[in-house]
């Protein structure tokens, strides 16, 4: 297929949104756009969100300046980061994280509800009074919102966890950890529809983070992050301790428990369902994201609130998969690539880079990095960590030119393009492009002739390097049709291509 032929499948995908319901929203709130379902129109213009944010606990974390953060994710070009309500968070020394944000000191979490007068909370603090909203929390996650507004930053609010093995004892859902005698149940059975008084507590607290957040033009909110995970454990399953060769199976196990378990589906569509019923009485409407699974899946079903479609720790096959669904695929959540190596060391860095380039490449609309050099101190993204994935201000930098990268293309006419590449010796290719333009994505070393499949024309390129942003080499290539070979400089890793018909 050359360049100037349009599949008659990105016309009927377009169509995929017309019964939505979203499909009404302003025309400034964050949604998909309307002329390509697969990318995202925000404030009027057709944005992909590309973000390198702390590990969720921003506004639950009472000790983090949120202010100093947005900045600094302001400064280095992103625009997303991901927040986590306060109905699941951390003990400190979770997960091996040092100074893990979504790990608050001891008593301090900061959460939706206030703190009662009785001592006995798992966290080192008193126990929580479910009957009573805290007004401190409420002013906290409003007033992130709208300077994250204000920064051009889109907010993904996490409503649920699973709640993995430190996340129940210290949740103030658990009966333990309150006054109310609500949520006597298994951490198995706390985000399903079979856990007794718990689910009436839960949709009142997606009730009023709805409500607080109704004129927000910046959110999109996600049901439940990893909701196959609480099973997973009870097999024995634990995320990042499997060796290389197992990653194929665990993927598979981990999508066979997300998406057989009707008990945790059901609850989810439950919960998307209160989203849908509270801001249809506001008067609003924001997109709902679900968590499916890691890696890779087609998924079968989706419930027609889902507008975002979340993967965590993706290959480009979850884009690939499931790009005829007509939603905004999203690789939600990075990490385990690198178990616990040094944030800053150039290894990591390029290991999460090429994950971002190859997802988005590949017609993915959203790329969220889980940076460990935020914590408590260092809201400017600069602590050194030890942490089951990466993050950096090199790292930030990189993902800002991929970002730039795509935003030189007409977004809404972008489509995956890898029928337009013919050969890439010694290197993996990555292509998306528009009817007048292509970019091509290599990742291996030295150099690469590459062949495409180019309409006939003249065609202007330039080489970038995905570092620095620099152009490398330019050209211009005038074209009768056809396979067309075009030699790439020298590089390292890594390279990308842009091409474009000239006018």
């Amino acid at each position: 297929m050359s360049l100037g032929r349009t599949p008659a499948a990105a016309t009927r995908l377009t169509l995929c949104l017309i019964a939505v319901p979203w499909a009404d929203l302003s025309a400034q709130t964050l949604a998909p756009h309307q002329k390509n379902g697969h990318y995202l129109a925000f404030r009027g213009r057709p944005t992909i969100l590309v973000g390198s944010g702390e590990h969720y606990g921003a506004v639950l974390n009472p000790d983090f300046d949120p202010k100093a953060y947005l900045d600094t994710v302001a400064r280095d070009g992103l625009n997303l980061t991901r927040l986590f309500v306060g109905t699941y968070y951390e003990r400190p020394g979770a997960f091996g994280i040092r100074n893990n944000t979504l790990a608050p000191a001891a008593g301090r979490a900061l959460t939706p509800w206030v703190r009662s007068d009785e001592p006995g909370a798992g966290d080192g603090g008193n126990k929580f009074a479910l009957s009573r909203w805290n007004d401190a929390y409420f002013e906290r996650l409003q007033a992130f919102v709208s300077e994250a507004g204000k920064r051009d930053i889109v907010v993904e609010v996490v409503l649920f966890s699973s709640y993995y093995g430190d996340g129940w004892p210290v949740s103030p859902l658990n009966a333990a950890n309150n006054v109310d005698g609500i949520g006597d149940v298994a951490k198995e059975r706390a985000n399903t529809l079979d856990n007794g008084n718990l689910l009436a507590a839960q949709e009142r607290v997606v009730r009023k983070i709805v409500g607080s957040l109704r004129d927000a033009d910046n959110i999109y909110y996600e049901i439940q992050n990893e909701p196959w995970s609480d099973h997973e454990e009870a097999a024995g399953f634990v995320n990042g301790s499997l060796l290389p060769e197992d990653l194929s199976r665990y993927s598979v196990w981990k999508n066979r428990v997300d998406l057989a378990a009707p008990v945790s589906l059901a609850w989810q569509e439950r919960i998307a369902t209160v989203v849908v019923d509270e801001e249809r009485t506001l008067g609003v409407g924001h997109l709902i994201a679900q968590n499916y699974c890691s890696h890779r899946y087609p998924i079968r079903d989706i419930d027609p609130h889902v507008g975002i479609m979340n993967f965590h720790y993706a290959w480009p096959e979850a884009a690939t998969l499931n790009l005829g669904r007509g939603r905004v695929i999203s690789f939600d959540e990075t990490g385990f690539a690198n178990p616990m190596s040094k944030t800053s060391a150039p290894e990591t860095d390029a290991v999460y880079r090429r994950q971002a380039w190859e997802f988005l490449m590949a017609g993915g609309g959203i790329f969220s990095m889980l940076d460990y050099s935020f914590t408590v101190g260092h809201e400017d993204g600069t602590f050194v960590n030890e942490a089951p994935g990466g993050g950096g201000p090199a790292l930030r930098r990189q993902l800002r030119v991929l970002k730039e990268f795509l935003e030189t293309f007409e977004i809404p006419a972008l489509r995956p393009r890898q029928d337009a590449v013919i050969a890439a010796p010694g290197a993996f290719a990555r292509a998306i492009g528009t009817d007048d333009a292509l970019g091509v994505y290599l990742s291996g070393d030295g150099a690469t002739k590459l062949t495409l499949d180019l309409a006939p024309g003249v065609w202007r390129f330039e080489w970038i390097d995905v570092k620095t942003g620099e152009a490398e080499a330019s050209g211009t290539l005038r074209h009768a049709g056809g396979p067309t070979d075009i030699e790439s400089p020298t590089y390292d890793r890594d390279v990308a291509l842009r091409i474009a018909r000239a006018h």
